[in-house]
């Protein structure tokens, strides 16, 4: 058995009042295979409130349009409300200024952008960048692609076995060649809240910049990136109570107006001829094409919704269901769980003995309880932890302390058919 780490960081005097909000989610009313649905893969995608879904209909019945190419009455609305979205969007995370928000289609993307953006521009043969080992595969292979491009090289920085980042071996990786900090805020595959910000301010110290992968922090806690300090922050849309295929990329204004464009086409440019294009400034230079306009709208809806309840108020539920699953588990024998850091967010992975993963997950489905099982695109934590895969559980605001003692239930079925 694996001794419970102490999450418990922030209680709130107020009551949460999850039932009212979960009446706020229709899809939590489903019944699959006559079971109450159980969500816990909220890590993977949340789920979408009727807020939200209300704003996207109202959107497409009454206001869609084309933006930034027309005077007629939709287009100006369809472009007034998308970059009211981007307003809400630099509220929510604290940004300096609207512009430093730039609309992707997620955190995948996102990253991506940074890296043709910036490493293909800057990052050179015999260059560093600097990684960790709790990195999701979108914050390595564009890192990869870009050594393998230009002959730089990428540095690791390694996990204890609580998940936990060495934060002097970090600090010993740096050299006069290191020219890119690539580091997650929260780990998807185990729940480690990595101590970015003083990750940041040493890099700084080093003249380096730093990107952070905010897919599971920005759901979850609050996100005040001109605190942090952080150069680039990515985040998705779909793990935030909003639609697919929509996501940021913040950025420093003087970084990205150093940046080069990842995409070229439409709005992106100011002239265009066959000898030269100018491109537009930040941050349309980064927002070719169609934008994905509908989506940024819901997004906007699902921050407001957010904000709403409070993400003080989000994050201090969350830790109690955390604390309650992760004393649970720590007590049932033959569950050992994977990632004890002394600062997680709602994410629990375990392992059960004697059973694969997969097949934990297959049974607990037949109880209506959704957990995601796998490599979780994280697979150098899975080889240093020298797993093939983990079950993991992962938990919204709107899950209860009786969800998680279905899941305990579940698991202490799985062991029972499995015994």
């Amino acid at each position: 058995m694996t001794a419970a780490p102490t999450t418990r960081k922030l209680r709130l005097a107020s009551a949460f009042d999850v039932e009212r909000i979960r009446a706020d989610f229709p899809i939590l009313n489903l019944k699959p295979g006559g079971k109450p649905l159980v969500y816990l893969d909220n890590a993977a995608s949340s789920q979408m409130p009727q807020q939200v879904i209300d704003r996207l209909v109202h959107y497409r019945t009454t206001q869609h349009a084309n933006i930034h190419r027309a005077v007629h009455t939709l287009s100006e609305i369809a472009t007034s409300e998308y970059e009211e979205a981007r307003r809400k969007l630099a509220r929510f995370i604290n940004a300096r200024e609207e512009r430093e928000v730039i609309f992707t289609s997620g955190t995948t993307e996102s990253i991506n952008l940074a890296m043709h953006g910036y490493g293909r521009k800057f990052i050179g043969a015999g260059d560093e960048i600097i990684l960790t080992t709790l990195e999701h595969h979108s914050n390595i292979v564009p890192w990869q692609m870009l050594c393998e491009e230009k002959g730089a090289r990428i540095r690791v920085v390694p996990v204890n076995d609580a998940g936990e980042l060495l934060i002097d071996e970090y600090e010993s990786l740096f050299n006069e060649r290191t020219r890119f900090v690539g580091v997650m805020h929260v780990s998807n595959a185990l729940g480690t809240v990595n101590p970015v910000k003083h990750m940041i301010a040493f890099a700084h110290s080093r003249g380096v910049p730093v990107l952070v992968d905010g897919a599971q922090a920005a759901p979850h806690m609050k996100v005040d990136v001109q605190d942090l300090d952080c150069d680039l922050y990515a985040f998705s849309g779909h793990k935030l109570c909003g639609p697919t295929g929509i996501g940021i990329l913040y950025g420093k204004a003087a970084l990205l107006e150093r940046m080069q464009p990842f995409k070229g086409g439409g709005d992106m440019i100011l002239s265009v001829t066959f000898e030269k294009t100018t491109y537009n400034t930040i941050p349309h230079k980064f927002e070719a094409g169609t934008p994905p306009i509908a989506a940024a709208i819901g997004l906007g809806a699902a921050v407001d919704y957010l904000s709403g309840i409070g993400m003080d108020a989000i994050a201090a539920h969350e830790l109690d269901l955390l604390d309650h699953a992760t004393a649970q588990l720590s007590r049932m024998p033959g569950v050992r769980i994977i990632g004890t850091a002394g600062k997680k967010a709602a994410v629990l992975s375990f392992m059960v003995d004697g059973v694969h993963p997969h097949d934990v997950g297959t049974l607990l489905n037949q109880d209506g309880v959704a957990i995601r099982t796998g490599h979780h695109c994280a697979q150098p934590v899975m080889q240093r932890f020298r797993l093939p895969a983990t079950a993991r559980a992962s938990f919204a605001f709107y899950n209860t302390t009786a969800e998680v003692d279905a899941l305990v239930a579940g698991i202490r079925s799985v062991q029972s058919v499995f015994s």
